[in-house]
């Protein structure tokens, strides 16, 4: 996968108060470069243009480096996320359909950010900042799903976190295998966009939510 998108400029005239954000900006640029485990913390320093020991001053290791740049990657797409659902208006059919949009455009525009978020291999657990703003994301759509069923009789009504779960597993698919920005895209009759809302809407017959009557 390409991650350029998010590629820093190399950093030049480095000031002792811009050392955190530095090194994000270098972690992303690497990841970009190399992808998120082809760097060492070195090199990150490195890019950021400072000595090797400087890092550790906010980051005990490379791990927490990415453990930090994947919770900053989870808050702009749970912002993401947020502005596309939009409080379910204009209605929650709609509102889902924008989310799932919205996802594949963070994985396409922001893939840097999307790869040490679910590829880097990064514990939630290893921050509590990481474990929150991925839970935060989660709840979202979890929030969407139970706002799609939420007129269905109780005895058909299907648990919003499975269906949360079904639905994040075929964005994501759809965002891995065709959503790419680089040659590695496979290539469809149909925009990875329409590929997903497809998909859901098949997902959402299956639930017994008539197109339109949802929300």
């Amino acid at each position: 996968m390409s991650w350029k998108r998010d590629e820093p400029d190399q950093p030049r005239g480095y000031h002792h108060g811009n050392l955190k954000e530095a090194l994000v900006r270098a972690a992303l640029g690497l990841i970009g470069e190399k992808g998120p485990s082809g760097f060492t913390f070195a090199e990150a320093a490195r890019m950021a243009g400072v000595s090797p020991a400087a890092p550790y001053r906010h980051y005990r290791d490379r791990d927490e480096l990415l453990a930090d740049v994947a919770a900053r990657g989870f808050t702009a797409f749970e912002a993401a996320l947020a502005r596309a659902w939009d409080g379910g208006r204009p209605d929650a059919e709609a509102a889902f359909h924008r989310v799932g949009r919205a996802y594949l455009a963070f994985a396409h525009d922001q893939p840097a950010f999307y790869s040490a978020m679910f590829e880097a291999g990064v514990p939630l657990d290893a921050s509590p900042d990481l474990r929150a703003a991925a839970d935060r994301s989660f709840q979202l759509l979890r929030n969407a799903a139970e706002t799609l069923i939420a007129d269905l009789p109780q005895d058909k009504r299907p648990p919003a976190l499975m269906m949360a779960l079904h639905v994040w597993a075929m964005s994501h698919g759809v965002a891995a295998l065709f959503g790419r920005a680089d040659a590695g895209r496979r290539t469809l009759p149909m925009s990875a966009a329409d590929l997903l809302e497809a998909g859901m809407l098949i997902y959402f017959k299956g639930l017994g939510l008539p197109p339109g009557k949802a929300g």
